[in-house]
């Protein structure tokens, strides 16, 4: 078990949130570009968000 205060788990509780919203965003940017190039940019960055929603989900003792 991880030793977060309170103010941790607010904090890691807010990032993971806007983590989860830009993730989902860029997926739906990816799904309706039109540029192949662009949308699979796009598709990357979604990935990225997501890796670090997970890597901040570990942070609170989740597992995936």
């Amino acid at each position: 078990m991880n030793n977060l205060t309170m103010k941790d788990v607010d904090v890691l509780s807010h990032l993971l949130s806007g983590e989860e919203i830009a993730c989902k965003k860029a997926r739906v940017y990816a799904n309706t570009l039109t540029d192949t190039a662009l949308a699979r940019e796009m598709e990357n960055i979604a990935n990225a968000h997501a890796e670090r929603f997970s890597a901040l989900f570990a942070l609170l003792g989740g597992k995936q």
